[in-house]
C-alpha cells in the first residue's frame, strides 16, 4: 500500500525510527529532542541556545526549560560565549558525554535494524545521500527562510469565492 510514494515511504521510515529512538532515550530530559542537543554538545555544534533552538524547530521558552532539566540532571552546562555574553553556549558534562555514547551505541544499533533490507554496500551511500539532501534543506532554510516552501509547494492562494448578502428590505 503506497509503498512507492516518496512521502509515504519516507513517513514510514521516520515514523518507525522516531518510535524506537524515543523508546531508547526515554530517560533523558526531553526524550528525542534531549538527545539531539545532547548530541550537538558534546560534538561542539551546540553554539547556543538560540541556534539549537531554531535548527530543531523549538520554542526558546520551551528550549530554556528543557535545558534547566538537562542541567539539572548533569548532562550539560550553559555558559557565556566569550564572543557574545548574551549568548549562552551549550557544553556536554562528562556526564552528558558518558550518556550519549551509551545512547549512541544504541541509536547506531536502530539504524543498522532500519537498513538492514539494503545491501551493505549502498547503507553508506544511502546514508550520504540522506545527509547531502538535509544539509541543502538547512541552507536553503538558513539562506533564504521560507524559499524551500515557496519552491515546493504554489504559494499562490485560489482565489477565494466571497458570499455576498442578499440585500434586506427596510421596513
Amino acid at each position: 500500500m503506497l509503498e512507492d510514494d516518496f512521502g509515504f515511504a519516507f513517513g514510514v521510515v521516520f515514523r518507525a525510527y522516531a518510535r524506537c529512538i524515543e523508546a531508547t532515550v526515554a530517560d533523558l530530559p526531553g526524550g528525542l529532542r534531549g538527545y539531539f542537543i545532547l548530541a550537538a554538545a558534546v560534538r561542539g555544534e551546540a553554539c547556543s541556545q538560540r541556534f539549537i533552538a531554531h535548527r530543531m524547530g523549538m520554542d526558546r521558552t520551551m528550549m530554556t526549560y528543557l535545558l534547566d532539566d538537562m542541567e539539572e540532571a548533569g548532562l550539560v552546562e550553559r555558559k557565556p560565549d566569550p564572543a557574545d555574553r548574551r549568548s549562552r553556549q551549550i557544553i556536554s558534562t562528562d556526564t552528558g558525554e558518558e550518556v550519549y555514547e551509551a545512547l549512541h551505541t544504541k541509536v547506531l544499533q536502530i539504524d543498522q535494524v532500519l537498513l538492514s533490507e539494503l545491501p551493505e554496500e549502498s547503507r553508506a551511500a544511502f546514508r550520504e545521500t540522506l545527509y547531502a539532501v538535509a544539509r541543502r534543506v538547512t541552507l536553503i532554510e538558513e539562506t533564504n527562510p521560507g524559499e524551500l516552501g515557496a519552491e515546493l509547494t504554489d504559494t499562490k492562494k485560489p482565489a477565494r469565492a466571497t458570499r455576498r448578502r442578499q440585500a434586506r428590505p427596510n421596513i
